[in-house]
């Protein structure tokens, strides 16, 4: 069950390349689990590792704390290629709870938000902004639909309203259906 989301600071890690698809984030060989767990090992797995498998240490993911750098602000049409729900999982396993972009893949925002990975699609002029500061502070907040960077106004972003009541509640679709089993009891009692 994902986190309750209502409000993240942190520092962004950039990736400014366009285009960076999902077998990028996490390559066809690791799909072979339907666990999430340790999957964050895997995200961007051929830009941090070399071809013998060692850890390549000046790659850019492997020099941050994940802890720390817990948004993304990636170039434009993230996660494009094929939908693959461990691409969302990956990404979370590795820390991050944000993606920021121009254009995020359709399928990909819609797994991201089912598994409490939060997909924030913003204009050009702030993307900008945030892709000349890379580790900058940013918060994203959901319950308002903001995102705010530096002494900037804040910047409003839409979210779909059930995946965003599902991410202030801490809840996926199931558990949100679960926590109305009450009230869908008594309708049926009602009603039968």
């Amino acid at each position: 069950m994902p986190e309750q989301f209502t409000r993240l600071t942190s520092r962004t890690l950039v990736l400014p390349q366009a285009n960076i698809d999902t077998d990028q984030i996490i390559p066809a060989r690791f799909l072979t689990t339907t666990t999430r767990d340790g999957l964050g090992s895997a995200a961007f797995y051929d830009w941090r590792y070399g071809p013998d498998g060692a850890l390549v240490p000046d790659a850019q993911l492997n020099t941050i704390d994940p802890a720390e750098h817990r948004i993304l602000v990636a170039g434009d049409n993230f996660a494009c290629g094929s939908s693959r729900e461990h691409a969302p999982w990956a990404l979370l396993d590795y820390g991050f709870r944000v993606i920021v972009s121009t254009g995020i893949a359709d399928i990909f925002a819609s797994n991201a938000l089912k598994n409490g990975l939060v997909p924030v699609i913003v204009d050009a002029d702030t993307h900008a902004r945030l892709l000349a500061d890379p580790g900058g502070r940013v918060t994203v907040d959901v319950e308002c639909c903001e995102l705010i960077a530096g002494n900037e106004p804040p910047v409003k972003f839409v979210i779909d309203p059930f995946a965003r009541r599902c991410l202030l509640d801490g809840v996926d679709t199931l558990g949100w259906l679960v926590d109305r089993l009450p009230a869908i009891d008594s309708f049926e009692a009602r009603t039968a």
